[in-house]
């Protein structure tokens, strides 16, 4: 029987290499699809791949997908479609690749369905980890981003209790090796400029702060259960070991594959089997060069900044993410400077004053909302503590 699965965030990158994916194998039916906006591409992979639930976003100009007026289509709109479809629709399968905050919702919801998640929306761990914990079954959460699937096929090479080590690996970015001074100088367009990987500009500027790493860690501890002081980040520029895991005695497991998303992808829709053929294998005919070196924490404080947040729990890495989101667009507008990102979310962290109760959604989308204020108010040099907290 194939495994029914259905793709949220379907037009962005990682929804597209998922769909070209799947139509590699007979062994995945596609029952639903969501997109934030209705738009020609949407309506094309729904007819493509004969898909009669999706769901839209937005809701202004919306119209039908997957050919209009056809009674055997059910579209759903509004910010809780995705949330309905899931809800609506049996999958086996469910990848969320919704961007930003408002993946978490999605993501509860596939948990309280019982499908397996395959997740790459990070900011659901990052923003809403105790809540995602709390709602998984064991196993029932495979990840996507390439890191943390490979520290889940290392995983497999020993017992969890001989675990010693996490060690995620990072390009270092445009910037490795520049000093925190020469950093200061830094423009958008040199930001951009990812010497690996092709991402969104939100990544590929949180890559370039080393944010990105401090994200990956915090989404680390909740996959794995791995107290903090046991997740490592090095810096590897080829982008060719995608994280290691140390063991008890001395043994390092590394996974290794070129950098492309479609592995860690293929592994999510069926774990632990494999595709065939999901991408090109290395070439070991030829001679090859990997490097690894520790992180510069002087001149990218993000990580360590980051870790700090995680140990806070809470609401701390949902104002630690939102402000960084809102510092990194005024980066791009350039209202303000590349060290001014980092600087300006630990300006928030400091004005941040949780409200004493029980952690929850609303309490997380509260935070996310105060923050993004706060980060206004500190680019505009205004004083964030005197917002309100909601």
């Amino acid at each position: 029987m194939n495994r029914r699965v259905i793709v949220l965030g379907a037009t962005g990158s990682i929804g597209t290499q998922a769909l070209d994916l799947l139509e590699t194998t007979d062994r995945f039916e596609i029952v639903g699809l969501a997109a934030g906006h209705d738009t020609a591409a949407f309506r094309d992979l729904a007819r493509r791949h004969g898909c009669r639930d999706l769901a839209v976003a937005a809701t202004l100009g919306a119209e039908s997908a997957g050919g209009r007026g056809d009674p055997m289509v059910t579209i759903r709109h509004g910010a809780d479609a995705a949330v309905r479809l899931v809800r609506e629709v049996t999958a086996d399968v469910v990848l969320n690749a919704i961007d930003g905050a408002a993946g978490l919702a999605a993501t509860l919801a596939v948990l309280h369905s019982g499908a397996t998640l395959a997740l790459a929306n990070k900011e659901s761990l990052v923003i809403g980890g105790d809540l995602v914990e709390a709602a998984a079954a064991p196993g029932q959460i495979v990840p996507v981003d390439s890191e943390h699937s490979a520290i889940a096929q290392c995983l497999r090479a020993g017992d969890r209790r001989e675990v010693s080590r996490l060690v995620l690996t990072a390009s270092g970015g445009p910037f490795r090796g520049c000093s925190r001074a020469e950093l200061a100088g830094v423009t958008p367009q040199q930001a951009l400029r990812h010497p690996t990987w092709s991402m969104g500009s939100l990544v590929t500027v949180n890559s370039a702060t080393m944010v990105n790493k401090g994200l990956e860690i915090i989404e680390a501890h909740y996959l794995f259960g791995t107290p903090y002081e046991r997740i490592d980040a090095v810096v590897h520029p080829q982008s060719i070991v995608h994280s290691m895991v140390q063991f008890i005695d001395g043994a390092t497991i590394a996974q290794v594959s070129p950098p492309d998303m479609r592995l860690p992808i293929s592994m999510a829709f069926d774990w632990p089997h494999r595709f065939v053929d999901a991408v090109p294998a290395l070439d070991w005919s030829q001679a090859q060069q990997w490097s690894f070196e520790p992180i510069d924490h002087e001149a990218f404080p993000a990580v360590r900044l980051a870790k700090r947040v995680g140990e806070r729990a809470g609401t701390w890495p949902a104002v630690f993410n939102a402000a960084n989101e809102v510092m990194v667009a005024e980066f791009l507008a350039g209202r303000i400077g590349f060290t001014a990102i980092v600087e300006g979310i630990s300006t928030v962290l400091e004005q941040w004053s949780p409200p004493n109760a029980p952690l929850s959604v609303e309490g997380v989308f509260a935070a996310d909302r105060w923050a993004r204020r706060a980060a206004h108010a500190v680019v505009a040099g205004a004083d964030a503590a005197a917002l309100d907290g909601d």
